[in-house]
């Protein structure tokens, strides 16, 4: 990276402090790519296990990890890319009886890719009580073009469900805020299931394009250009 950053820009990097909830499809993507930009500095929530049926998305995922905590996998995959990196594991279902358990006012930024929209919520309360830089993943499933997701702020999302969900607790908490959000352009295919569907794809790009979004941010923290 020493080749195409500066110096300020991979210490900003370094020290940055992030918070990663759900390490799923989308959050393992962006915890995989944010381990090999160089942040030194990652906590991660899920309290979930590896599944068999997740080995055809989720990129964290191996036949010799399923029943694994995802957590501990994660922290294990990231301290073998670089050994020298902080990883801090929370196995729990965040939620408003046990969010204090975690030091949500020392993180820079908050990444949402949990799957539960109240927790998304608190998460957005949060970020904005402590001024914290958040962004928030919304639906990934029951689509099949990667080529339309895109990043934009909650109050511009369509074909969303969780958005529109999301949206309306936001002005029922009379929260106005821009919060930006990784969503899809895509309309979602009709399934007979409350389970959603899902492919290699779309999880995964959706992670790296949050890992670019946060990236990009850093770099650029008190810098007067784009260079």
């Amino acid at each position: 990276m020493e080749l195409i950053l500066s110096n300020e820009q991979i210490n900003n990097l370094k020290n940055s402090n992030i918070l990663i909830v759900g390490i799923g499809g989308v959050g393992g993507a962006c915890f995989e790519a944010l381990v090999r930009l160089g942040i030194q500095n990652i906590s991660i929530i899920d309290n979930d296990v590896f599944d068999i049926s997740n080995l055809n998305r989720q990129l964290l995922s191996n036949i010799n990890n399923i029943g694994h905590s995802k957590v501990l996998e994660a922290k294990l995959r990231g301290e073998s890319i670089n050994p020298s990196i902080s990883i801090k594991t929370y196995e729990m279902f965040l939620n408003e009886a046990n969010i204090g358990e975690i030091p949500i006012s020392s993180f820079d930024y908050i990444i949402d890719c949990c799957d539960t929209i109240t927790t998304k919520l608190l998460l957005i309360k949060y970020s904005l009580k402590y001024n914290i830089n958040i962004i928030s993943s919304m639906g990934t499933g029951n689509r099949l073009d990667a080529s339309k997701l895109e990043i934009t702020n909650i109050w511009k999302t369509n074909y969303d469900p969780v958005a529109k969900i999301l949206r309306k607790l936001l002005r029922d908490n009379k929260i106005n805020k821009k919060i930006p959000v990784l969503c899809s352009k895509e309309i979602p295919i009709k399934i007979h299931n409350r389970t959603p569907g899902s492919i290699s794809l779309v999880p995964n790009v959706a992670g790296f394009l949050i890992a670019n979004y946060v990236f990009s941010d850093i770099i650029h923290k008190g810098s007067d250009n784009n260079e």
